[in-house]
């Protein structure tokens, strides 16, 4: 009896005076959203959003490339890269439009978009676990990839120093984040997020730049690496699961654009779309070079990480790790805000806690040392890329936005709006199918000599 009691106030509440009811709960609700992360500041200028796009997309994943264009072969490899940019800058035109298509309201997370489109409780299923395992495998990623580049400057600075297990750099580089994560929103981060943009076109360019010192290797080859037909196939989907997983950016960009100030007059998405536009300039600046130069250089024997196969000269091999290191820093916190936003709003809004330090104190520092312990556990990183990559990258990147764009706007058949998203629709999904089974068969080989905790 007693629990139904302040249901019953609520209600007799209500009853009396139903304006000032729902004022109360207005102003709670305001309340809630100036406190959540996503919602709290709303004073980002255009260039906030072209730093955070390029954080958010130009992963670590820009280094794998010259090897994904060993398993696809030149023509094949470069028709992928360029596709790819061209399908998902227009799959992000259409997230940036989507944003305030409503008059009066804002669609600031992913998964309000989706039950705009799709109905409230579909929507929900269909955005949020695909989005949560986007954020989260990228978060798992980094983790690993950031203790890998700090193993690797320490190897590289000092090769006559004690070898270090590779686990205690990934807590080493979690480290960081169990302070930088109690940053309130996407605003607090922006200083860490341009560093990480500066980071990720240095490391890029060193890439690139070093290769070509390098020249070309004397038993350069430029055939498959797999020496039987099922090998080549399987690598092939892997490299396609690589490409999606340089291309994810999408995965945050409505909750960037919701810390745009916007007014009927000005909306938000012409600053967006600035933004994205310097950001998609600096992906093409950083990912084609990369990509081609890198398997020009070393053909198929380039690793799966192109500075792992840049040994020397060693101060500039140990600096791009580094740079690698403050980008990933910056892109885990990229990532990890929309995902403290989901726990944050669950806690507040559902289980009724109080918005408060504490609350997000313990809550952001169980995510990170989760995503810690499961970096540690399975650092299988090229088969991790390609196994995420096709299977939640392809759908929330490449056809989940075409999708939502033919529910909402039914543009007429046949028309050039209808073909377009169809065309991404039919990529997308054949991207999804293929890139998992590539590298679910990777992490199988991989796992064969792998020692837990090493």
């Amino acid at each position: 009896m007693g629990t139904h009691a302040p249901e019953f106030e609520a209600d007799s509440k209500a009853y009396k005076d139903p304006n000032s009811f729902i004022e109360e709960k207005l102003k709670k609700q305001k309340e809630i959203d100036d406190w959540l992360p996503i919602t709290s500041s709303r004073n980002a200028k255009w260039w906030y959003s072209a730093f955070h796009n390029v954080t958010a997309m130009v992963g670590a994943g820009v280094l794998s490339l010259p090897s994904a264009m060993a398993s696809l072969g030149w023509g094949p490899g470069v028709t992928v890269l360029v596709i790819s940019w061209v399908v998902t800058l227009y799959t992000l035109w259409q997230m940036v439009e989507m944003h305030e298509m409503v008059p009066g309201k804002r669609f600031d997370r992913y998964h309000e978009l989706g039950q705009y489109a799709f109905g409230d409780k579909l929507g929900l299923y269909i955005v949020v676990p695909q989005q949560l395992v986007v954020e989260v495998g990228v978060n798992i990623v980094y983790m690993v990839t950031g203790g890998q580049s700090l193993k690797k400057f320490y190897d590289t600075v000092c090769p006559s120093c004690t070898r270090i297990k590779q686990t205690y750099f990934i807590m080493i580089f979690a480290s960081v984040h169990f302070v930088l994560s109690h940053l309130p929103n996407f605003n607090s981060i922006s200083g860490v997020s341009l560093a990480a943009a500066v980071m990720s076109l240095s490391y890029s360019t060193i890439a690139w730049a070093a290769s070509v010192h390098k020249g070309i290797q004397e038993d350069v080859q430029y055939g498959y690496k797999a020496h039987s037909t099922p090998g080549t196939v399987f690598n092939f989907f892997t490299a396609l699961g690589d490409v999606a997983f340089a291309y994810a950016g999408h995965n945050v960009v409505l909750e960037i654009q919701a810390t745009i100030p916007s007014t009927p007059d000005k909306p938000s998405k012409g600053p967006m779309w600035r933004g994205v536009i310097v950001a998609y300039i600096v992906v093409a600046l950083c990912y084609f070079p990369v990509a081609i130069i890198g398997y020009w250089m070393f053909g198929n024997s380039v690793k799966d990480n192109i500075l792992l196969s840049l040994e020397k000269p060693a101060w500039l091999i140990a600096t791009a790790n580094m740079f690698v290191v403050i980008h990933v820093i910056g892109s885990y916190q990229i990532y990890a805000m929309p995902v403290f936003d989901m726990i944050e709003t669950v806690l507040v809004k559902k289980l009724h806690f109080k918005p408060s330090f504490l609350l997000r104190f313990v809550s952001r520092n169980i995510y990170v040392g989760l995503t810690m312990f499961i970096g540690i556990t399975f650092p299988f990183f090229g088969g991790l890329l390609g196994f995420f990559g096709g299977f939640v990258f392809a759908p929330t990147t490449y056809f989940l936005p075409c999708i939502m764009w033919l529910a909402i706007y039914k543009p007429k058949k046949y028309s050039l709006s209808w073909w377009s998203n169809w065309v991404s629709i039919v990529l997308g999904v054949l991207l999804m199918i293929l890139a998992p089974i590539g590298g679910l068969r990777t992490i199988i080989l991989q796992a064969k000599d792998y020692k837990f905790y090493s």
